[in-house]
């Protein structure tokens, strides 16, 4: 749960990922949505990429970056 201290992980995501893997908590919060959905878009695989360590689930900034500029492309092609 983000600290009152926190940035918003929004703004973060708009200046640059966090340089360390993204929990699901993350993921949602980035995204706005909630954190079952993020585990709904990883059972569907239809949103950024994550793997497993261990029982942990994890996402590679890098790999959320490359989804969102591959749905941002996908969006003005299909306009």
């Amino acid at each position: 749960m983000a600290k009152p201290t926190d940035p918003d992980p929004r703004a973060t995501l708009r200046g640059g990922l966090p340089d360390r893997y993204l929990t699901p908590d993350d993921i949602a919060e980035i995204f706005g949505v909630p954190v079952e959905t993020v585990y709904q878009w990883r059972k569907k695989r239809t949103g950024p990429p994550g793997f497993r360590i261990g029982k942990h689930l994890r996402y590679d900034p890098a790999d959320v970056r490359a989804y969102v500029t591959e749905r941002k492309s996908a969006d003005r092609n299909a306009a």
